[in-house]
């Protein structure tokens, strides 16, 4: 699964240059555990990782330019996105 994130993370960073490698990988993990906690509470079938890859793949494609963006609207989120950075920084 860590190659998973490791490729999501390198396709994030070529979308969204204003964060760091660090919190490309944060947010890939997020994401991910995000779509398979929800998958799962909707008692879906767990359908493995590529269904998961093709998911954030699809997310980070649509909305990967902007994540950077959440941390300046939720700041009760910056321990774990802005890592020591005030949300402004992150513009």
């Amino acid at each position: 699964m860590h190659e998973y994130h490791e490729r999501l993370a390198s396709m994030l960073l070529e979308k969204n240059r204003d964060i760091t490698y660090e919190q490309a990988l944060t947010w890939v993990e997020l994401l991910w555990e995000d779509f398979e906690s929800t998958y799962a509470k909707a008692g879906r079938d767990y359908m493995g990782s590529e269904m998961t890859e093709k998911v954030v793949r699809q997310w980070i494609e649509h909305y990967g330019g902007q994540l950077h963006e959440f941390v300046a609207r939720n700041p009760k989120y910056k321990h774990l996105l802005g890592q020591g950075k005030e949300p402004s920084d992150l513009h």
